[in-house]
């Protein structure tokens, strides 16, 4: 089969470009490797991530609209449960008749067919070859970019690299979502000679604002329900190894009582997400991930969850908790109506950052204050620059703390660049990137959210038709021209 647009990724990036493909004339398919469709934004992500709500605009918009009507209402919905999120998604699917090619992961070794600059096909791990005229990467974790033979970072830059602050190893900065001052590090309090505890760095890995590999820390978005009527309560999983909650034990022994959030969406649900220093991110677990074949994630995405339901199950259960504290969390369970295919447990990991194409621009913390010019934006982002803890060290002074969350507010929304989501055209003329988009680690951790790659996602398949129409590289579509019909079609750039 041949396509006009050729999408790797379900996700909601992916959804926004084949529903836009459509409206725009194009053949579009998706190909997700899951059998879900939305990411996050289905999978958990409920509670969303808006920064400035003015900054939203085209399908975005309409999607938040969209869920308002789910709800009865005729404003937009900014909290929602998992199930309704998918309900907008399939009506998109239905309304515009695209075809979603489910269950399907690209060969990772032989996913892509060039000829010369340009993608002609892709090669599905099943078998199957698509054949397409543009592509686009949607996924969260850059595997068709990678194949495709583009340039690529992972980890975090050092500040010397595009003249930023807030890049690199970060410890004096790290003061949110950190741990209770006094923890002893080691498996036998203050006997160095039994070892670190799990997870536990013996120091920072290098000075502020050097770089290093490590990726800041995913979880999964949990949906809890503490209606009875509604809830299967999360039993002790298999695989739970106590040694890994010692550091939760001792940070209640220095003060901290709150584990994961309660961050209420409709209908006595939650999308419960990481809080304090000892929560539901599974520090320093995933630096594999980008890299890992589909087993090596598969098993790391697993034991996330082991660890996670394990956490909830500790909390709630665990003779070394306070009662107060397993009384707060007692309630909370997994909702029947949610998940029905996965144990109730959302599918989808928050892989809040894998790999970084290495574009025509690479957006960093100066483009995020506005201090370098953005003349070819094509949506807007407004949240705050975000990185979650990226390791668990010893201190200087002898106890654990946790490395790497940073939180930098914003004055104002951003334009973000055309030319980031898009290769140098000697390394691909026709393919685009939304999520995994060109951006060093600090300046992703504001971009990096849901709506804006909703955004993000309607401006590639603009570009893809542009590039078509015009028999251009992606590279050489008329900016203006682009924003042009962005702006028609309700995008907001700034």
């Amino acid at each position: 089969m041949s396509y006009d647009l050729v999408i790797y990724g379900g996700t909601p990036a992916g959804i926004a470009a084949a529903v836009q493909a459509v409206r725009l004339g194009m053949k579009p398919v998706i190909v997700e490797p899951s059998n879900r469709l939305g990411g996050l934004s289905s999978g958990g992500l409920g509670d969303t991530d808006f920064g400035d709500k003015s900054a939203i605009g085209g399908l975005a918009l309409e999607f938040y609209r969209r869920l308002g009507e789910k709800y009865g209402s005729r404003e937009a919905v900014w909290t929602f449960e998992p199930k309704t999120a998918l309900a907008v998604f399939r009506d998109w699917v239905s309304e515009y008749g695209i075809e979603v090619r489910f269950g399907e992961k690209l060969d990772l070794a032989n996913g892509v067919a060039l000829q010369g600059n340009r993608i002609a096909s892709i090669r599905l791990a099943s078998g199957a070859t698509i054949h397409g005229k543009m592509f686009v990467d949607a996924g969260y974790e850059g595997d068709l970019m990678k194949a495709a033979g583009v340039s690529y970072s992972t980890g975090r830059e050092a500040n010397r690299t595009y003249g930023e602050r807030f890049n690199g190893i970060q410890t004096r900065r790290a003061v949110l979502n950190q741990l209770p001052r006094g923890i002893d590090p080691y498996l036998r309090r203050g006997d160095p000679a039994s070892g670190l505890l799990p997870g536990v760095n013996p120091g920072a890995g290098g000075q502020d604002g050097e770089a290093d590999g490590k990726i800041q820390a995913y979880c999964y978005r949990m949906c809890l329900t503490d209606d009875p009527r509604n809830r299967v309560k999360v039993e002790r999983p298999a695989g739970y190894d106590e040694s890994e909650y010692e550091l939760l034990f001792r940070a209640i022994e220095r003060g901290q009582t709150e584990f994961f959030k309660l961050h209420a969406v409709p209908n006595r649900k939650t999308d419960s997400n990481n809080i304090y220093g000892f929560s539901t991110d599974w520090i320093g677990r995933n630096y594999d991930y980008p890299e890992a074949d589909y087993a090596g994630r598969e098993k790391i995405a697993e034991a996330h969850r082991i660890y996670q339901t394990g956490l909830v199950w500790t909390v709630q259960n665990h003779p070394r908790v306070p009662k107060d504290i397993r009384a707060f969390y007692e309630p909370w369970g997994l909702p029947l109506d949610e998940f029905a295919d996965t144990g109730h447990w959302t599918p989808q990991l928050y892989v809040r950052e894998a790999r970084r194409m290495l574009g025509c621009e690479v957006m960093n913390e100066n483009h995020v204050f506005r201090k370098a010019p953005v003349p070819d934006s094509i949506g807007l982002g407004s949240y705050t620059m975000d990185s979650h803890n990226t390791q668990r060290h010893v201190s200087q002074d002898g106890d654990v703390l946790n490395e790497g969350d940073v939180q930098i507010p914003l004055d104002s929304p951003y334009p973000i660049s055309y030319r980031a989501i898009v290769p140098k055209e000697e390394e691909c003329a026709n393919l685009l990137v939304p999520v995994c988009l060109s951006a060093s680690h600090i300046a992703y951790g504001s971009i990096r959210m849901e709506p804006v790659f909703l955004v993000l996602g309607q401006s590639a398949a603009t570009a893809a038709a542009l590039a078509l129409d015009a028999d251009v590289s992606l590279q050489k579509v008329a900016v203006e021209k682009l924003r042009l019909k962005l702006l028609e079609d309700g995008q907001v750039l700034d």
